[in-house]
């Protein structure tokens, strides 16, 4: 039996690993880097990289976040962590992973660094990515879905003014099932929503009334506890 030595417990590295979910044309999807190194150099993967000794984590994650995307002053939460002995080819690596969600629309990203290309890929169709990345991937994105069962998060992801047509389609795409119009608008209708004189522009189909989240409103809805997000 291996005999350990209490040198042995300071011999492993730190990473952070930046899931960004955002929602675009039906689809929620993830950003995703090709890497232009080793180990695994051309794969795709999270955005992530080694901590440095002197480092907090949320600041690791800010700084890697912007040294591979372009993104910048991007809320994440610290989700999970990860620590197989073996997920990393070179040595005992445990990552802490964060996540974000963002309005795609509303950004501009850019691949630096080690990362050549930059991608957002719909989360049903991700390929084999680098390192346990799929892993980190599908664990946290069950996590999105049990918040869009609880809380408001769904207009994090949804442009500001959006149809309920597109609100619906989130819905119907975390969760891999048709849901019927008509029971769709009857669980939403406690939803501080505010509807807008404008319409869709530039569509083929009739253009449909855009909405958008009072949140100021929910939010007095919560302290004085006359609803709860539910769907």
């Amino acid at each position: 039996m291996y005999k350990i030595e209490f040198h042995d417990f300071f011999n492993a590295a730190f990473s952070v690993d930046c899931i960004i979910f955002g929602y675009e044309a039906g689809q929620i999807k993830a950003l995703v880097i090709k890497r232009a190194m080793e180990p695994y150099n051309n794969y795709w993967a999270i955005p992530g990289d080694l901590v440095y000794p002197d480092e907090d984590l949320p600041v690791a994650a800010e700084r890697v976040l912007k040294e591979l995307t372009g993104l910048d002053h991007i809320p994440m939460h610290q989700s999970q962590t990860f620590g197989h002995p073996k997920r990393h080819p070179q040595g005992r690596v445990i990552t802490i992973s964060y996540f974000a969600l963002v309005r795609i629309d509303a950004l501009h990203v850019k691949a630096s660094s080690f990362a050549e290309e930059i991608s957002w890929v719909p989360i049903n169709a991700l390929p084999t990515l680098a390192f346990d990345h799929n892993h980190i991937l599908e664990s946290t994105y069950e996590i999105l879905k049990q918040k869009l069962h609880h809380e408001p998060v769904c207009f994090d992801l949804l442009a500001e003014r959006f149809t309920l047509h597109e609100f619906q389609q989130l819905y119907e795409f975390a969760f891999e099932q048709e849901l019927d119009k008509a029971n769709f608008r009857k669980k939403i209708k406690y939803i501080p929503l505010i509807g807008l004189e404008e319409k869709q522009k530039n569509v083929k189909h009739r253009p449909a009334k855009l909405y958008k989240f009072d949140r100021e409103s929910y939010q007095k809805q919560l302290i004085n506890g006359d609803y709860t997000f539910k769907m």
